[in-house]
């Protein structure tokens, strides 16, 4: 790590001297031009490209960064003036020197652009403004790539909390229909009944769907209805005459993919908090499929004193949905004396959906 550091600085201390070796031939050629009295600019760029390079170091790395990219404006451009101000006496004591010593009091000895001071700020200002912009741009880049990895990280941050939350919601699931489907397989256990193969076959198949499919991002919508018919069979089989269910599913695409476990937590609630009205349980169920949509409609009977909308089994349904399908999905729950019913719309056609 301490030799790719040194490395590193290395490099920039030889771009630097590369850079300022650049700057100072510039001066150089800048200086002798129009004029024979090569020595004169060959002094003279050697006294300004140092007073160049305190200006450009002040300017990049002190008022740039403690002034200009904190937004204090005020005092940056009041600093700056000072700067220029300082910068103009150094360089005019320098004009004065060479006028007297190196050009010998003769001012037509003197090159032509190294005679005016304002020629002279403009061509080392000329180089801070250039280092400058190239430094405050360096920043930008180096500012939005840090912004970017730390949204990266934020939204992976994100996603984990949201597939926690949604592993969690699904624990909370898996225990309501297994707990009543052992009950019922254990009271026929006891009766020795003909029906607790079966039950222990729809069982197996219900447990096979939780450990190994319910953990994928997405089914085949043909799995989750057969997952739905195997626990209304249990649930025929617990109820007995006391259950009557109308299903409706229309044909769908065999390719067609949805979240596991998207439709049974409706089905289950139906079960879990529907009550016998007439002596029977109702239950309907109808399931429609389009180019865009799934649309999947629930009834079951119940009693409208019983009725608690805001159970914890759809708030964890709408938590859900809000997780697998944000902003694509419609939930309309109704209830009147003597049924409760679920519309679900859910628009299934997204890439990977």
């Amino acid at each position: 790590m301490n030799l790719v550091l040194g490395k590193t600085k290395i490099k920039t201390v030889l771009l630097h001297l590369l850079f300022w070796c650049i700057v100072w031939l510039f001066f150089n050629y800048y200086f002798s031009f129009y004029s024979e009295n090569e020595q004169y600019a060959l002094w003279f760029s050697n006294i300004i490209v140092p007073i160049t390079i305190a200006n450009t170091y002040l300017s990049v790395y002190y008022l740039i960064p403690k002034f200009l990219i904190p937004k204090r404006y005020g005092l940056f451009s009041l600093y700056s003036f000072y700067v220029l101000v300082g910068s103009a006496y150094i360089i005019s004591i320098v004009m004065f020197f060479g006028f007297i010593y190196m050009s010998e009091l003769q001012f037509k000895q003197i090159p032509p652009l190294s005679r005016s001071l304002p020629l002279i700020l403009i061509s080392v200002y000329l180089v801070v403004i250039v280092v400058s912009a190239f430094t405050l741009a360096q920043s930008n880049y180096r500012s939005l790539e840090k912004n970017k990895t730390l949204e990266n990280e934020f939204l992976q941050a994100q996603l984990q909390l949201k597939m926690e939350e949604l592993k969690f919601l699904r624990m909370q699931i898996h225990p309501h229909f297994l707990f009543n489907t052992l009950n019922t397989l254990y009271g026929f256990a006891l009766k020795k009944a003909d029906e607790t193969p079966h039950i222990i076959l729809k069982l197996s198949n219900l447990l096979d769907y939780i450990l190994y499919q319910v953990e994928k991002p997405h089914v085949l919508l043909s799995e989750e209805i057969k997952l739905l018919k195997d626990y209304l069979d249990l649930e025929k089989i617990r109820f007995r005459d006391t259950l009557r269910i109308d299903w409706q599913v229309d044909e769908y695409k065999e390719d067609l993919k949805v979240a596991p476990m998207l439709l049974m937590p409706f089905v289950e609630n139906s079960f879990k908090h529907g009550k016998l009205v007439d002596g029977k349980l109702y239950v309907k169920i109808e399931l429609k499929t389009d180019d865009e949509y799934l649309l999947f409609y629930i009834q079951n009977s119940a009693i409208s004193s019983e009725i608690d909308k805001k159970g914890i089994g759809l708030v964890n349904i709408q938590k859900r949905l809000a997780i697998l399908y944000p902003e694509r999905h419609d939930l309309n729950i109704q209830h009147s004396e003597q049924q409760f019913s679920v519309e679900l719309k859910v628009k299934i056609n997204e890439p990977g959906n």
